[in-house]
């Protein structure tokens, strides 16, 4: 049987089931979260049972769980329904004006507050009804980017750590040092200074790290790391008051200053410089409304890097 006959005898409303009792793990709380009846519900799920051959959900003493089989359908099934929304939500003629689109981006704290804070003002003026919503990204992400990004707009990383997708450079900043305000260290950090102090490091882990921390390390110096967090803007609160130091981005030094608590010093070396880009996966290519929503990524960018280094 083709693929189109198979197709042709579905009734995709059992997709948006399949998603909502994978989610819920109960056809009571499935079938409250999509407004329907126990009993249809209770019907999509032998349907879905019938034609996969697997029951889907099974009984565990008073309670369902997933079976190993539904487990590996659950990511599928994401990325099908978003796929399926974003074909039926697609215009042949679209005004930004009068859209209400939401892009999904992910990217960390430091990139929200950066270029995501300018996409989402530029966006206001000249697309009032179209939504962004910024995901934190992880590791796991990373790592299993091309696929994530069959669902998602847009991811904001520097380069390093994605590759074979397509990009926009959106702007270039470096790296500088936070240590607390009562720090005896000067301005500029010394090599042995960097040795001796603890650290607070952001995404510390075979796949996931800063390319300033991993200069340190090519340099011969093991910085001694005290505390691992997940978060560029939550760095100063474990720096603020103690002996620490920690590393962020140039562009994120001035709310760091206006959080008070934290002074910055430089680094004894020449960093290498951060190229912040904007990635996608290749089916985005020729929407049109995921073309203007990049040349919004790639204006907002063009500020940021005039605010970063004061450009007129």
């Amino acid at each position: 049987m083709s693929d189109h006959s198979l197709l042709s005898r579905l009734d995709l409303n059992l997709l948006v089931s399949l998603d909502a009792l994978l989610t819920e793990q109960s056809v009571t709380r499935a079938a409250e979260r999509l407004h329907l009846s126990q009993p249809a519900l209770s019907a999509s799920l032998a349907r879905l049972r019938t034609h996969f051959g697997d029951p889907i959900l099974a009984r565990r003493g008073n309670t369902y769980e997933l079976t190993p089989f539904a487990m590996r359908l659950t990511e599928h099934t994401t990325t099908a329904l978003e796929a399926a929304r974003r074909v039926f939500e697609t215009q042949a003629t679209w005004e930004p004006a009068e859209s209400t689109r939401e892009f999904s981006i992910y990217g960390s704290d430091y990139g929200f507050v950066t270029i995501g804070r300018k996409v989402a003002e530029l966006a206001a003026e000249r697309a009032p009804g179209v939504r962004f919503r910024f995901a934190l990204h992880n590791p796991t992400i990373v790592e299993d980017v091309a696929n994530r990004l069959r669902s998602a707009d847009g991811m904001v990383i520097p380069h390093g750590h994605v590759s074979d997708l397509p990009f926009v450079d959106l702007w270039h900043d470096d790296w500088v040092a936070i240590v607390a305000d009562e720090s005896p260290v000067g301005d500029t950090l010394t090599m042995d200074e960097i040795a001796a102090m603890p650290w607070v490091m952001t995404f510390q882990s075979r796949s996931a790290f800063t390319s300033a921390a991993r200069q340190i390390q090519q340099l011969g110096v093991e910085p001694r790391v005290e505390v691992v967090v997940e978060s560029f803007l939550a760095l100063s609160h474990f720096i603020t008051g103690t002996d620490r130091a920690g590393l962020i981005q140039g562009a994120l030094a001035p709310a760091m200053m206006r959080a008070g608590g934290t002074r910055v010093v430089r680094l004894p070396f020449e960093a290498t410089p951060l190229v912040n880009a904007l990635w996608w996966h290749p089916m985005h290519g020729r929407d049109p409304e995921h073309a203007w929503m990049r040349e919004l990524f790639r204006e907002a960018g063009r500020l940021v890097e005039a605010e970063r280094y004061g450009q007129d």
